[in-house]
């Protein structure tokens, strides 16, 4: 039976609106369906109707005739084109090769130093011999188990030995002031920020095409400055203090911060605190070697009456620091895409600051001036009412609320100092233990032969042990005992390394005093007497 034209042509209007609806499994069934309804030469006129071969139309048909069940699938599996991996062997080593030099492949990569976008990875095997497009190449990242990854800030370099043991005491400290009724703060200081028309990190809504004009540069506006942040965050009441300041970021401004806080929010929410619990980093304005810092907490002790406990964060852990998670990220997150053109702007972004968690933060501006380079004498660090504690006295500290000297200006000749006698360094209240048990110690330690290497300044032996029990008991540092035994700081710092574990060694166990003894007054006294000399040497830390 011949078909007719018109056939064919209702036919092709008819393939025309399906087959864009259609995969290609489909499209084959339906042309196989049309041929068999139209008999003899069906196939042929199907083909002509549908513009396509008269094989593909055949095909339709053997798989309508052998009335499977539907694939699921357009193609049965294994069919259309390889995948270019298992055409290519070779591809997927020497894309390993490039994206992973350093593990799997070869340290001398061409791309070990550029950016590995997919059409850089595509073009470097292509040289190769090995034919491949971005998209293939983001293909077989993905199951090597690859994605696009950012930098990840987890490296904190070396870790003190004391690091987790330190943060356990610190929680153990605020756990114990907090549950009895006394102020725990965390302090730190923000990032500075510069002052002016600058870009500022995020994004706000505006309307489209109109953003916020700052300048191209950075340099800081002579006029302007930059904005010094000093936070208080009390961890119980989840409420900040922010002193901004203008001038320096000293531990002068650090201690006037607290200060302002006590006054100013502090008292108030705890009145009848006699302790306060300062939780801050090991290093900067409050850092636990800054001589200012402990000096300016002992001014502040005295003035406020209360007993004041530092406790340092670990060396290198800055950013376990509360006041950052609890205060500064919701600072940046409050002003993010606003240029902080002024002082004024600044604090009260800072003050407009709140969480759905409760957060309120106060802000206020500090025009004062805070020189840097003051130096503290040793003297002055002497006489400081200061107590250590037994675990890292030098990461935890008390400041007790007794009359602590002011940061010196300039000396003022001084009536000479009594006559000063060796013997009272003997004092049971200072060693903290009877006469006979330091001849006893003393004797245990003496090595059985004299060791004469090392340079020369050194101490008798029994001068040595005096020295370093006084270190352990009193938590005197180099610089006084150096003082009071007439040695060098050199030669003093040596002789405690040396000696201080000796004791622990032979059973012997020197613990530390509580509370500075009142015999501590002359040894002080004597120390103030021998820095008055105008050529002694003065440091900033101790």
């Amino acid at each position: 039976m011949r078909i007719s034209d018109e056939t064919r042509d209702q036919l092709s209007v008819k393939f025309a609106v399906l087959f864009p609806h259609l995969d290609e499994r489909q499209r084959r069934l339906l042309m196989a369906a049309e041929a068999r309804v139209l008999g003899h030469g069906g196939v042929r006129a199907v083909a002509w109707a549908a513009a396509v071969s008269e094989t593909r139309v055949r095909k339709g048909v053997f798989e309508l005739e052998a009335g499977e069940e539907p694939l699921g699938r357009v193609r049965r599996p294994g069919g259309g084109r390889k995948r270019a991996a298992d055409l290519d062997p070779g591809l997927r080593p020497a894309l390993l090769a490039l994206v992973e030099p350093d593990v799997r492949g070869d340290p001398m990569s061409p791309l070990r130093w550029t950016v590995k976008s997919t059409r850089a990875l595509a073009r470097e095997p292509t040289r190769a011999g090995h034919r491949v497009s971005a998209d293939t190449v983001a293909d077989l990242l993905r199951e090597e188990g690859f994605s696009l990854q950012a930098n990840a800030k987890t490296l904190e370099g070396s870790q003190h030995v004391d690091r987790d043991a330190q943060f356990r005491y610190l929680n153990g400290q605020a756990r114990e002031h907090r549950d009895a009724g006394q102020p725990v703060i965390s302090v730190d200081t923000k990032k500075k920020e510069l002052v002016g028309a600058f870009k500022n990190d995020g994004r706000q809504w505006r309307p489209a095409g109109d953003p916020v004009p700052v300048n191209m540069h950075d340099f800081a506006d002579p006029q302007l400055g930059k904005a010094i942040q000093y936070g208080v965050y009390d961890v119980a009441a989840n409420t900040g203090w922010v002193n901004v300041g203008t001038d320096h970021d000293t531990a002068a401004f650090a201690v006037e911060s607290i200060r302002r806080w006590w006054h100013g929010q502090g008292q108030a929410s705890y009145p009848q605190a006699t302790r306060l619990l300062i939780t801050a980093d090991a290093g900067g304005s409050n850092g636990y070697r800054t001589r200012a810092w402990k000096l300016g907490l002992a001014s502040l002790a005295a003035e406020t009456g209360l007993t004041i406990t530092v406790c340092h964060l670990p060396p290198g852990t800055s950013k376990w620091n509360k006041i950052e998670h609890g205060l500064f990220s919701h600072i940046t997150m409050n002003w993010r895409g606003r240029p902080l053109t002024s002082h004024e702007v600044i604090v009260q972004s800072i003050a407009a600051t709140t969480t759905s968690t409760g957060l309120r933060v106060h802000a206020e501006l500090d025009n004062s001036t805070y020189p840097t380079g003051v130096q503290i004498g040793d003297a002055e660090m002497a006489a400081l009412p200061l107590t250590r504690h037994g675990f890292h006295g030098d990461w935890n500290y008390v400041l007790h609320p007794q009359p602590a000297p002011a940061i010196p200006a300039a000396r003022a000749p001084q009536t000479p100092a009594p006559e000063w006698k060796k013997a009272l360094l003997n004092d049971p209240a200072l060693t903290g233990m009877s006469p006979q048990q330091l001849i006893d110690l003393t004797q245990a330690l003496t090595p059985d032969k004299d060791d004469r290497r090392g340079r020369p300044l050194r101490l008798a032996f029994p001068d040595q042990v005096l020295a370093t029990i006084l270190h352990l008991h009193l938590a005197l540092a180099a610089e006084p005992l150096a003082v009071l035994f007439g040695s060098s700081r050199t030669a003093m710092h040596r002789t405690l390394l040396k000696i201080r574990k000796q004791p622990e060694a032979h059973g012997v166990v020197i613990p530390p005093a509580t509370t500075p003894p009142a015999a501590l007054a002359p040894l002080q006294a004597r120390v103030l007497a021998q820095s008055s000399d105008p050529e002694s040497k003065i440091e900033t830390t101790c």
